[in-house]
C-alpha cells in the first residue's frame, strides 16, 4: 500500500510529538510508531528536564555545566542555544497542560514565571530540574499525546516498525552517487506488524526520532524498543554519525531478579541518596572530589570498579536517612515500585548496578536538526547536535529534544516556503520477490542474544583494544549471517530490529577503536589519559558509496 503525507514524523517519543504537534499547522502528518504511541524512552524519563528558573542560578552555569560534562568535545554554539531557549519550551509545555512540581511558596515568580521546586542532579552546580514528581517523562508524552491524537491532521500508525528511507540521487554518474549531498529523502518504506505488509510512505520531510539503543546492550534501562532504528536506517542510506563510543551507563538501575529495566533516578542523589558498599562504607569519596554527585560516567566507572574488586552482584544506594514523608512525596514511584519488589527505601538501601541508558552519539545534524541527506531532519537521542560531547549532562536530553524539534520545525516550515512541497518521483513499491517465510526463526533470537552479550563484555563500561578486536571480528561475522539471511526471507519485526542493532553495534566498535584516548564515557584502559592535541574532535563515520 502507498500512503502520501507531507509530513513523516518516526517516532513518538517528546522530539517526534513535538515536531508532529507543529508541523500539523502546515500539513498532513503521518506518525509511526513501532509499537503503542506511548512506548518511548521519554515516558520513562523520571528525572526530570534541566532549565535555568532559580535566581541563583544563570545561563552561563548551566552552560559551564553541560561542557564541563562533554570533557572538551561539546559545539558551545549548541550548548548555548538550548540552554538560552529552554525555558520557553518548558512555558510552552505548561501552556499545553503539563503540571510540575511547583514550590510551596510559589506566587508566580517575580517575572511572572512559575516557581518550580527545583531538583539538583549529578554534575550539575545549581537546583535546576523542572519534573513531575518522579514521573517526569510520563507527565510530558501523556500530555503531548493527548494534543496528538485530537488532532484530525495528524494520522497514528501503531504497531508499524521502519525499515529503510527511501532515497534519491539527484546527480548521478554512470549510476552511481557522486556525492552523500547529492541524495534526497522522500519518505521510508514501513512494515505494520499486524498485517505483516510492507507500506510505501512518501512525503516532502522525513523526521527520524526513534530515540537511541540500549537494546544493544545486555543490561539496559531502556525498553524494549531501543534499537537504534534511526541511526542504522540513517546510516545505510548515506547520513553521517558520530560519537557512537560514548555510551552512558547510568550507574543506578534496580539490582532484582524480578526487576526488569527500572531505573532508579540520578534525582535520589541529588537529593541525599548516598552509594555504599554492602558492608554500609560510602566509597564515591575516593573517586571524585563530588561524591555521590559526580557526573554519570565516573559515578559508572567507580561502581563497575567496585564490583569487580569486591565479586559482589551490586552495590547500594542508601536514601533512608533522609525523612519517609520526604522520600514518599518526592519519589512515590520509586518507592511504589521497590515495595513492589520487596525494597522499602524509606528504612532499606536499594540494591544498584549500572546499565546502557543514553547514546550521546547519532545522526549528524546541524544547528536545525537537519541531516546532510535533503528533507530529512533526525531529532532526540537519535542525532548527534553536539551538545552532548563525551557524556551528557543529567536531565539535558528533554531539552535538547524540545528545543531542537522546535528548531527543526522552523526550518521545515522555512524550506516549504522556499520549494513548495515537492512533486516527488513516484517512490517504487517493496519488492520482496524470490522470498519465502523463514523457517530458521533460531538465528535472530541466537544472534540477538549475542550481539548483546558481547556488546556487554567486549565494548562496555571499561574497553581495551583486545576486546574492541573480538568484537569487531564476531560482529563481522553476525552481519555477514544477517545480510544474507534478510535478503532470503520476507521481514519481521524481530528481524528489522536483528539488522539495526547489528548496525549499530559495529559502528559503537568503530568508533571506540579509533579512538585512542579515554575521555568522557570511552574509557580505554591501554590509552588511560585524554589527548587534546589528538583527540580533540568528532568521531565521523559515513557509509562508503562505491
Amino acid at each position: 500500500m502507498s500512503i502520501k503525507t507531507d509530513f513523516l514524523v518516526i517516532g513518538s517519543g517528546v522530539a517526534g510529538l513535538a515536531f508532529a504537534m507543529k508541523m500539523a499547522e502546515y500539513g498532513s502528518v503521518a506518525l509511526v510508531t513501532k509499537k503503542g504511541i506511548s512506548d518511548s524512552n521519554t515516558a520513562r524519563a523520571q528525572g526530570g528536564v534541566a532549565s535555568v528558573f532559580s535566581e541563583v542560578d544563570s545561563f552561563d552555569l548551566h552552560i559551564k555545566d553541560t561542557l564541563a560534562a562533554g570533557d572538551g568535545l561539546c559545539n558551545q554554539e549548541v550548548v548555548e542555544k538550548v540552554v538560552k531557549n529552554g525555558p520557553d519550551r518548558i512555558l510552552e509545555l505548561i501552556d499545553l497542560g503539563v503540571k510540575f512540581n511547583l514550590a510551596d511558596n510559589d506566587s508566580g515568580g517575580g517575572n511572572g514565571n512559575p516557581e518550580f521546586e527545583l531538583g539538583r542532579e549529578g554534575g550539575h552546580s545549581q537546583k535546576r530540574i523542572v519534573h513531575a514528581q518522579d514521573l517526569t517523562g510520563k507527565e510530558i508524552e501523556d500530555v503531548l499525546v493527548s494534543h496528538v491524537k485530537s488532532d484530525d491532521r495528524i494520522t497514528i500508525y501503531e504497531d508499524h516498525i521502519a525499515i529503510d528511507l527511501i532515497t534519491f540521487s539527484t546527480r548521478m554518474k554512470s549510476g552511481l552517487v557522486t556525492r552523500v549531498n547529492d541524495i534526497l529523502c522522500c519518505g521510508a518504506y514501513v512494515f505494520d506488524r499486524k498485517t505483516r505488509q510492507v507500506n510505501t510512505f512518501s512525503a516532502s520531510i522525513t523526521l527520524l526520532a526513534t530515540g537511541g539503543a540500549g537494546k544493544v546492550y545486555l543490561y539496559t534501562s531502556n525498553p524494549d524498543i531501543a534499537t537504534g532504528d534511526g541511526i542504522a536506517m540513517g546510516y545505510r542510506a548515506g547520513t553521517s554519525v558520530a560519537d557512537l563510543e560514548f555510551v552512558q551507563f547510568h550507574p543506578t538501575c534496580l539490582y532484582h531478579p524480578d526487576a526488569k529495566n527500572f531505573l532508579i533516578s540520578e534525582a535520589v542523589r541529588g537529593e541525599g541518596g548516598i552509594l555504599i558498599r554492602g558492608d554500609g562504607t560510602a566509597f564515591m569519596g575516593k573517586y571524585d572530589p563530588m561524591k555521590d554527585l559526580a557526573c554519570r560516567d565516573v559515578v559508572a566507572r567507580a561502581i563497575d570498579n567496585e564490583l569487580k574488586q569486591s565479586g559482589n552482584d551490586s552495590v547500594f544506594l542508601d536514601i533512608s536517612h533522609k525523612d519517609s514523608g520526604f522520600i514518599k512525596k518526592r519519589f512515590p514511584n520509586i518507592y511504589t515500585q521497590c515495595l513492589s519488589f520487596g525494597i522499602d527505601i524509606t528504612t532499606d538501601p536499594i540494591p544498584v548496578v549500572p546499565a546502557a541508558h543514553y547514546m550521546c552519539g547519532g545522526i549528524v545534524t546541524d544547528m536545525t536538526g537537519r541531516t546532510n541527506i535533503r528533507s530529512l531532519y533526525a531529532v532526540g537521542e537519535t542525532a548527534c547536535t553536539g551538545l552532548h560531547g563525551a557524556n551528557r549532562l543529567a536531565s539535558n536530553s528533554l531539552i535538547e529534544a524540545l528545543v531542537y524539534a522546535d528548531a527543526a520545525a522552523k526550518q521545515a516550515v522555512k524550506e516549504l516556503n522556499e520549494s513548495g512541497f515537492q512533486s516527488l518521483q513516484e517512490p517504487p513499491e517493496w519488492d520482496d520477490t524470490g522470498t519465502t517465510d523463514s523457517d530458521e526463526g533460531i538465528m535472530v533470537s541466537h544472534n540477538w542474544d549475542e550481539i548483546r552479550r558481547l556488546m556487554w563484555n567486549y565494548v562496555g563500561i571499561v574497553r581495551s583494544n583486545k576486546r574492541l578486536e573480538r568484537a569487531k571480528r564476531r560482529i563481522e561475522n553476525i552481519e555477514k549471517e544477517i545480510f544474507e539471511y534478510y535478503w532470503n526471507f520476507k521481514v519481521a519485526g524481530d528481524l528489522i530490529e536483528l539488522r539495526n542493532i547489528a548496525t549499530v553495534a559495529s559502528l559503537i566498535i568503530k568508533c571506540a577503536m579509533h579512538r585512542k584516548e579515554s575521555r568522557g564515557l570511552h574509557y580505554n584502559i591501554q590509552y588511560p589519559e585524554k589527548d587534546d592535541k589528538k583527540w580533540l574532535k568528532e568521531t565521523v563515520i559515513r557509509r562508503p558509496f562505491i
